[in-house]
C-alpha cells in the first residue's frame, strides 16, 4: 500500500510538472500568435504594390549610407491613399542619382537622421524573402523588426523636409548613436578596422569590412564585435566597483551613506543602471537585452535582500524580457540562441563541477609570529638570559621573515593565476562544446582554433579595447579622437595575430547544415559531456556527434542528377549534382545589385555541404548571371572555370588566381559524370558576338534513363531557331 501511495504521489508530481510545462507552452504560443496576428493586420494591399504613394512621417533608427544611396526606416504617420491598416514602419532606399542628369531628381540623398520629418513619394511592395531551402528567412526577419513593407523613394525631387522633428526616448537614443557613429568614422577615416570601433561604440555592424568579418568568423571571434553580455558584464562590474567605492565615501547630514543603504545594494543599483545605458548604446540588441535583464533581476534581488541563482536570472531574462513580452520573434535570430545557450552552457558546467569549501589564505599560508618563533624564549624566563643579538643576526632574522612573506605571497599569486586559468579553460570548454552544434547549424562551420583565439582575444577586447572606446564615448571633442585612434591601434596587433592563426585551411571545419535528428543528438551529447563527474559513460558523449560530423549523403544515385534553381529574383543560379560531382551554372547578381552570390549562392552551397565545385559555368557577361561569380571563387574551391567571356574580362584573372583551370565555353564540348552526360550546345567557336545574350552558354544534361534538362541562359529567338 505504501508503495502504491508513493507511486501515485510520484505520478501526480510528474503530471503536475508536465501540466505546468504544457500550460506555459500554450500561454507562450498564444501570446506570440496574438502579437503576430496584430502585426500582420498592418499590411500593404496587393493593389497598391509598385504604385506611387505619398507618405508623411519620420526617420527611425540608424540610416545606412552607402556609395549607391541611403537605406533607412521610415515610420509613416499618414498616406495619400487613405489606407487604414497601412504598414506603419517601412524600409526605404533613397538611391543616389548620377550628377550628370538634369532636373530636380539629380540631387544626391540628403543626410538623414532619426526624428527628421519628411513628406516623400515612395513605391512599396509587401515583405518578400527568397524561397530557398536552408536559407535565411528574410520575410520572418522583416516581421520580427515590424517592417511591413519595403521600397524606394521614387521621386527624390518631390521630397520635402518638415520643420518639426519627432521626439521620444528611442529617437533621442538613435540620434545620439548616429552622432557617435559619425564621430568615430570621421576620427578614423580610412582606417582598416574602424568598423570594429563603431560596433563596440554604438553596436552598429554595418561598417565592418568584409575582410574583418571573414577573419572573425574563421577564428570564432565574431561575437566580440557585438556589444554583448561579455562587454555588458565587464562594464557592469566596473560600474559596481565605482558605485560601491563612491557610496562608501558619501555622507548624508554627517551620517555615512552605507549606514543608510549598504554599499552592496548601491553597487548593484549602479551596475543595473549602467547596464541599461550600455544596452541603449547598443540599440537594445538581443545579447545586450539578455545581459541587461539578468543584471536588473540580480540587482532587484540584492536590493530586496535575496540572492537568486544565476540560472533563475537567466530564465527570467529569457521568458519575461524577451520571449513573452518584449520580442516573441527573437527565437528566429541566431544571436538569441548563441547568446542564451552560451550562458546556459557556462552555468551548467559550473553547477556540474560543484562548489568546494574555500580555505582562507591566512590559514593556508600562515606566517609565524614573533612569539611563535622556535628560536625565541619565553619573555618571563630569567634563568636563560640571552646575550644581546648582533646587528647581523637581527638583519638575518628580518631577511628570513621577509623571505617567508614573499614566498607566501608568491604561492598565493601562483594559486590565484592557476585558478583563473583553470576557470577560463572550463568556460572556454563549455562554450566551445555548447555552441558547436548551433555554429554548425547557423554558419555551417566550426572554428577549431576558436578556444585558442578567444583565449587572448576576449581579454584583449574586454580589458583594453572596450574601456578605451567607452572613455572615448564619454570624452568631449577633440580628446575623443585620440582615444578612438588608440582603440584602433590596439585592434591592429590583435587582428594580425588572428590572421596568423587562421592561415592553415584545417583551422576551419566546414560542415553541412545538420538536420533535426543530428542537431538533437548533438545537443544531448553536449549535456552529456558537461554533466558532473561520475556521470555514467561520459567518455561516450562524442558518439552522439557522429550524425553531425558524418552526415548521410543525399546525393542522387549513379546515372541520375538533381537540378536546383535558386530563387535570386533576377538572373540565374542553378546547381546540378550527380553522385560525386557538382556544377554551378551562373552565380546570380553581385554587389551592383542584390549580392546574390554571397547572400544566397554561397550559403546554399555551404548548407548542402558542397565545399568544392567541379565546374563553375558562367553563361555570359551580364551581371545578373556573372556578378556573383567572384564571391563563389573567393569562398569555394572551383576545379574548372568554364565561361563564355571575352579574354580581357576580370573574371578570367580571378578564376586563375583562385587556382581554377580555365576553359572557354564552345559548342561540341562533352563530358560524363557518374553516368550523366553533359553537352554544350552553344556558342559556336570563333570570335564572340558583340551582344552578350547571343554568346550565352547552353548546356544540356542527360541522365542514364534519358531524362534531360536544358539550361539556356539568355539566348534569344534567333539562337533558339538555330538550335
Amino acid at each position: 500500500m505504501l508503495g502504491l501511495v508513493c507511486a501515485l504521489a510520484f505520478c501526480f508530481h510528474q503530471f503536475r510538472a508536465v501540466s505546468m510545462i504544457a500550460a506555459a507552452f500554450v500561454v507562450g504560443f498564444g501570446y506570440a500568435a496574438w502579437r503576430a496576428d496584430t502585426r500582420l493586420q498592418r499590411a500593404l494591399p496587393v493593389a497598391f504594390e509598385n504604385r506611387n504613394i505619398e507618405l508623411t512621417g519620420f526617420v527611425r533608427g540608424l540610416p545606412l549610407q552607402g556609395a549607391d544611396g541611403t537605406r533607412f526606416l521610415f515610420e509613416a504617420e499618414s498616406n495619400d491613399a487613405a489606407l487604414t491598416n497601412f504598414a506603419r514602419v517601412v524600409q526605404l532606399s533613397w538611391m543616389a542619382v548620377d550628377a550628370s542628369k538634369r532636373g530636380p531628381a539629380a540631387a544626391p540623398p540628403p543626410a538623414l537622421c532619426a526624428g527628421q520629418r519628411w513628406t516623400l513619394v515612395a513605391r512599396l511592395k509587401r515583405p518578400f524573402g527568397n524561397a530557398n531551402f536552408r536559407g535565411r528567412d528574410a520575410e520572418a526577419a522583416l516581421l520580427a523588426r515590424n517592417i511591413r513593407a519595403t521600397g524606394y523613394v521614387s521621386a527624390p525631387g518631390a521630397a520635402r523636409r518638415l520643420p518639426t522633428d519627432a521626439h521620444g526616448f528611442a529617437l533621442t537614443i538613435d540620434r545620439w548613436r548616429a552622432r557617435l557613429r559619425e564621430r568615430v568614422l570621421t576620427s578614423l577615416d580610412g582606417a582598416p578596422h574602424r568598423g570594429i570601433v563603431v560596433a563596440l561604440a554604438v553596436g552598429a555592424q554595418d561598417v565592418v569590412s568584409d575582410a574583418d568579418w571573414t577573419l572573425l568568423r574563421a577564428t570564432g571571434t565574431s561575437h566580440l564585435v557585438a556589444i554583448s553580455g561579455l562587454h555588458s558584464g565587464f562594464v557592469a562590474r566596473l560600474a559596481a566597483l565605482l558605485s560601491g567605492g563612491l557610496w562608501r565615501r558619501v555622507r548624508w547630514r554627517g551620517l555615512p551613506a552605507p549606514l543608510i543603504v549598504s554599499a552592496q545594494k548601491a553597487a548593484a543599483a549602479g551596475a543595473a543602471v549602467f547596464a541599461a545605458f550600455y544596452a541603449a548604446l547598443a540599440g537594445f540588441n538581443v545579447r545586450a537585452q539578455r545581459s541587461m535583464w539578468m543584471l536588473c533581476f540580480v540587482a532587484l534581488a540584492v536590493l530586496s535582500g535575496r540572492r537568486p541563482a544565476s540560472s533563475l536570472a537567466l530564465a527570467w531574462a529569457l521568458a519575461v524580457a524577451l520571449v513573452l513580452f518584449a520580442d516573441p520573434w527573437a527565437v528566429t535570430a541566431a544571436g538569441f540562441w548563441l547568446s542564451f545557450c552560451a550562458v546556459a552552457a557556462i552555468l551548467f558546467a559550473i553547477a556540474s563541477r560543484g562548489r568546494r569549501a574555500s580555505v582562507g589564505f591566512a590559514e593556508e599560508f600562515a606566517v609565524p609570529q614573533a612569539n611563535e618563533d622556535p628560536t625565541s624564549s619565553e619573555p618571563g624566563d630569567e634563568t636563560e638570559v640571552r646575550p644581546r643579538l648582533q646587528i647581523r643576526d637581527r638583519l638575518g632574522d628580518v631577511t628570513r621573515r621577509i623571505g617567508i612573506r614573499l614566498l607566501a605571497w608568491l604561492k598565493r599569486t601562483i594559486r590565484r593565476i592557476g585558478r583563473a586559468i583553470a576557470s577560463s579553460a572550463r568556460v572556454q570548454y563549455a562554450i566551445t562544446i555548447g555552441l558547436a552544434p548551433l555554429t554548425a547549424y547557423w554558419f555551417f562551420q566550426i572554428p577549431l582554433l576558436g578556444p585558442l583565439a578567444n583565449a587572448f582575444a576576449i581579454p584583449w577586447i574586454s580589458f583594453l579595447v572596450t574601456p578605451v572606446v567607452l572613455v572615448a564615448v564619454l570624452l568631449p571633442a577633440p580628446l575623443d579622437v585620440l582615444a578612438y585612434r588608440a582603440a584602433h591601434g590596439l585592434l591592429t596587433p590583435m587582428f594580425d595575430a588572428l590572421a596568423h592563426l587562421s592561415g592553415p585551411a584545417w583551422t576551419l571545419w566546414r560542415l553541412p547544415q545538420p538536420d533535426g535528428f543530428a542537431l538533437a543528438a548533438a545537443a544531448f551529447g553536449v549535456i552529456w559531456a558537461l554533466a558532473p563527474r561520475g556521470w555514467p559513460l561520459r567518455f561516450a558523449a562524442p558518439l552522439t556527434w557522429l550524425p553531425l560530423a558524418f552526415p548521410v549523403s543525399h546525393a542522387p544515385p549513379n546515372g541520375a542528377f538533381r537540378v536546383t534553381a535558386l530563387d535570386i529574383v533576377q538572373g540565374s543560379a542553378i546547381v546540378v549534382e550527380t553522385m560525386h560531382h557538382t556544377l554551378l551554372f551562373d552565380a546570380g547578381p553581385g554587389p551592383e545589385s542584390t549580392r546574390a552570390g554571397e547572400r544566397i549562392v554561397v550559403p546554399y552551397l555551404f548548407a548542402r555541404g558542397l565545399f568544392t565545385l567541379d565546374t563553375l559555368m558562367v553563361s555570359h557577361f551580364d551581371s545578373d548571371h556573372s556578378g556573383g561569380a567572384p564571391a563563389v571563387l573567393e569562398s569555394i574551391r572551383v576545379r574548372q572555370f568554364l565561361a563564355s567571356l571575352r579574354p580581357r574580362e576580370a573574371l578570367w584573372r580571378a578564376a586563375h588566381e583562385s587556382g581554377s583551370a580555365l576553359l572557354r565555353c564552345v559548342a561540341g564540348q562533352r563530358w560524363q559524370w557518374d553516368g550523366v552526360v553533359f553537352d554544350v550546345l552553344w556558342p559556336p567557336g570563333g570570335p564572340l558576338a558583340p551582344k552578350p545574350n547571343a554568346t550565352s552558354c547552353v548546356l544540356n544534361v542527360t541522365s542514364a534513363a534519358g531524362r534531360s534538362a536544358l539550361l539556356a541562359a539568355d539566348i534569344e529567338a534567333d539562337v533558339e531557331r538555330q538550335l
